[in-house]
């Protein structure tokens, strides 16, 4: 038999923790001296420790663990479990490479301050564009309260335009304040459509053109769009020119990739 502290560095756990589980009796020790209170632990129960260990490293509560590992859990309830665990995971990774994504286009906009070329800019005037849209209300203007509204929005818009059998062509995004003044702002996610579509559900309208824009041209995924978009205010702001509203996004390509994404930025401007 092993002593707690053997069994302890054996299953690299803590010894502290070992007592925990025999507290709440997830891993009671095999012998417990009357005299001393010492723990003795066997062998075979390394089999448990790695199940507890593997159970919370997935997430589970200590709860949790007991309940499976007892078998107070069927086969088929232990998946469903284990399934939506692993859809919490994937989520999660993604939400954390989206901050991963903005902090680098953080530190790229601080980087290339004042170093964008007069050539990375084109200002123009943009067609009007009849596109089918779907939209809804996000708490800023920042990338990060912007994609969890636009991605959806965008997927439910191509289903239906789909489902329709509409041939839709570039995805135009385009953005106003709520109107409550607290900096919220509604997302219009819209395809660009032959005139006389008419789809149940989605509004179809002609997005008027736009006199004068400063555009740019992002390559990359929208979650890193922060330091062309500041670069691009810069550029308005070096050249005599003033922001009239919020930007458009033109996307020109979009492939499954999103890191080779090429979006157009077109922000509304006038002479300052």
């Amino acid at each position: 038999m092993f002593t707690i502290g053997d069994f302890a560095r054996h299953g690299r756990v803590s010894v502290r923790m070992l007592r925990h589980y025999d507290a709440i009796g997830l891993l009671r020790p095999a012998r417990v001296d009357p005299h001393s209170g010492y723990r003795f632990y066997e062998a075979a129960q390394l089999a448990r420790l790695n199940r507890v260990i593997a159970l919370k490293d997935l997430g589970f509560t200590l709860e949790q663990v007991q309940t499976i590992l007892d078998e107070r859990v069927g086969a088929e309830e232990l998946r469903g479990m284990l399934r939506l665990r692993q859809a919490e995971l994937e989520t999660a990774a993604a939400e954390a490479a989206a901050r991963l994504a903005r902090v680098g286009a953080r530190l790229r906009a601080i980087e290339s301050e004042g170093r964008m070329s007069t050539q990375d800019v084109v200002v123009k005037k943009i067609p009007a564009a009849r596109i089918a849209e779907l939209s809804a209300p996000a708490a800023s203007f920042g990338p990060g309260d912007i994609s969890p509204v636009i991605t959806p929005l965008y997927e439910e818009l191509c289903a239906r335009l789909e489902a329709a059998g509409v041939a839709f062509g570039p995805g135009i995004a385009y953005y106003e304040d709520a109107g409550d003044g607290d900096g919220s702002i509604v997302v219009h996610a819209g395809m660009t459509v032959p005139e006389g579509t008419s789809v149940e559900g989605l509004e179809v309208l002609v997005l008027p053109g736009l006199d004068e824009a400063a555009t740019a041209v992002h390559h990359g995924s929208m979650d890193t769009i922060l330091s062309t978009a500041q670069n691009l205010a810069a550029w308005i702001d070096d050249n005599g020119y003033r922001s009239t509203g919020y930007a458009r996004e033109l996307y020109l390509e979009c492939p499954e990739d999103r890191g080779r994404w090429v979006t157009e930025i077109q922000e509304p401007v006038a002479r300052a």
